[in-house]
């Protein structure tokens, strides 16, 4: 890992720490264009040790390949059986049943050089274990680096939970499927429905790939998790309402974001993306005074009316929460700045996140930053450049700020029932169906001026969806409003996003000699963030990694 606060080299591979709940795994930090190098990671709890059904995989770019380079580079380092080995017991469940552990004394070894499968009830007893890297402890059935990531791949992991279904983040899923025959139970592919439903239209159809699925005839290989935006609040209590297991030790809950626009022009919207009749209308008035610059700028105005709703490409955002302590991470897919977006939905999750980082609970955050500052606007192609990172994060700090200066007594309960167009105890009820009007004044849609901390920007999209006291409508509240500036924001100390780690990921590599493109975009997020008063640490993820948190 490369950060600001160690050297490549010395924190490449750190010791466990002894409060870690998660263990990370960097198979892929890239965005391409390099295809070995394309986002992956692998999650787990540090409570399940090297478990069946122990390990989660996010995202799958780069994946069965990355695994067995890994075993690979240290299988010379690996040591024989122990007398007594790292303990893999743990609690039956769903993903490990109980009548898959082996009987003392048994060896439920199958061939040794070949890596054929063992029969779904066994379990093959590790004659090597390997004592350096991120797979440290795992213990080795057989001879060979490949047939040792393929034990790895087959039995522990369970789920692949898949932010957004971009070739960059799936090819390596998709292809390894090939190796899953010998699994004794179908791989859960688990995403947001957009997720799925790509998947189902678009991969497994008998087209691009065999429809390997459990759906519509298929062979059974790969069986659909369809995960509910928000949470599923029928499951869990208290602090884990919403989540629902995706291995040992891991539940999950997702949002989705907006990872940019369409290149072609038709109907569909990004789920849950909650226009305003106000965006809808700045974005007529656009359209059609860019028609009138034509000669047929009638009959251009008037299609324009019928294919006005963008197209807004899905991804997501996921929380994994601990069983065990109760920490949680946040790892976003591919995402674009809610600034620029046509349906601007990250400020959901920030919301989600703010209690999680008030209360320590949120460890780290995983989120992309594809280009360093060279990167336009209209150029970033759904993607963040390190001052739409920075932004983002001081959303996210005015968030918890704003908690932190909550009053807790009842004037802040009568306040929370006015934001939410409600009124008073004991006043009223009149005014219900009365919104406040929006403040005069306010400009909407993109400008020109520039963005906070002084970081040029060429525009950024703006709402009154959410005003101060009026009513709240189904979109997420914009990061920043074309009228607001930090200068004149109440303040926000940058002491609040102190211990968080912001790791980031799909970087894209600009394949030039003189520079390196993650070491420049460290350098920028640090002076940016610097200068918003944020004291987070940045680290630029590395393929082959790990990390503790």
């Amino acid at each position: 890992m490369r950060s600001n606060d160690a050297a490549p080299d010395d924190n490449a591979h750190p010791k466990r720490s002894a409060h870690a709940a998660f263990h990370v795994i960097v198979l892929g930090s890239g965005g391409g264009p390099i295809e070995d190098n394309v986002t992956g990671l692998l999650v787990r709890s540090t409570a399940t040790d090297w478990a069946k059904g122990s390990v989660l995989a996010v995202d799958a770019g780069t994946h069965l390949a990355a695994v067995t380079n890994i075993i690979h580079q240290h299988l010379p380092n690996a040591v024989p059986r122990r007398s007594s080995p790292p303990s893999l017991s743990r609690p039956p469940s769903v993903f490990s049943p109980a009548n898959e552990s082996p009987k003392d004394g048994e060896d439920k070894r199958s061939n040794h050089t070949t890596g054929q499968a063992t029969a779904p009830s066994e379990i093959i007893k590790p004659q090597l274990f390997l004592s350096t890297g991120p797979l440290a402890n795992f213990g080795l059935p057989y001879a060979t680096a490949k047939a040792n990531a393929a034990y790895f791949v087959r039995n522990l992991i369970t789920t692949y939970l898949i932010t957004h279904p971009h070739l960059d983040h799936i090819s390596g899923f998709v292809i390894n499927t090939a190796g899953f025959q010998h699994t004794s139970r179908p791989k859960r592919l688990a995403g947001l429905p957009s997720t799925i439903d790509a998947f189902k239209s678009h991969i497994f159809n008998d087209t691009i790939w065999p429809n390997l699925s459990d759906e519509d005839g298929g062979v059974g290989l790969v069986s659909y998790m369809r995960l509910a935006e928000g949470g599923n609040l029928a499951i869990g209590e208290g602090k884990s309402r919403g989540y629902i297991e995706v291995c040992d030790g891991l539940a999950v809950k997702g949002w989705s974001v907006s990872h940019g626009k369409c290149m072609h022009r038709h109907g569909k919207r990004g789920s849950g993306s909650g226009h305003t009749l106000e965006q809808f209308g700045d974005a007529l008035s656009r359209r059609a005074s860019q028609s009138v610059m034509t000669p047929t700028g009638l009959q251009h105005g008037r299609e324009s009316a019928y294919s006005l709703e963008p197209c807004v490409t899905d991804s997501s955002a996921f929380f994994l929460r601990d069983d065990h302590t109760g920490s949680e991470v946040l790892i976003f897919g591919d995402v674009e700045p809610d600034t620029l977006s046509l349906s601007p939905r990250t400020a959901q999750v920030w919301a989600d996140a703010a209690p999680k980082v008030a209360s320590g609970l949120l460890r780290a955050v995983f989120i992309e930053c594809s280009y360093d500052e060279s990167q336009s606007d209209d150029t970033l192609f759904g993607h963040l450049a390190p001052r739409h990172v920075v932004a983002e994060l001081r959303a996210l700090a005015d968030k918890v700020d704003e908690l932190s200066q909550a009053p807790t007594d009842s004037s802040h309960l009568k306040r929370k029932r006015m934001s939410n167009g409600l009124p008073p105890t004991g006043e009223p009820s009149n005014q219900l169906h009365k919104p406040r009007p929006a403040p005069q004044g306010r400009r909407r849609g993109r400008r020109s001026s520039p963005s906070p901390f002084g970081i040029p920007s060429e525009g950024s999209g703006g709402s009154s969806a959410m005003t101060a006291r009026g009513l709240r409508s189904s979109m997420p509240e914009p990061v920043q409003d074309p009228s607001y500036s930090h200068a004149s924001a109440p303040s926000c100390t940058g002491e609040l996003l102190v211990g968080l780690r912001v790791i980031i990921i799909h970087v894209k590599d600009n394949l030039k000699d003189d520079t390196d493109a993650g070491e420049t975009i460290l350098a920028q997020l640090q002076d940016l963030g610097k200068a918003a008063g944020l004291e987070c640490t940045f680290s630029i993820s590395v393929a082959g990694s790990s990390l503790w948190l």
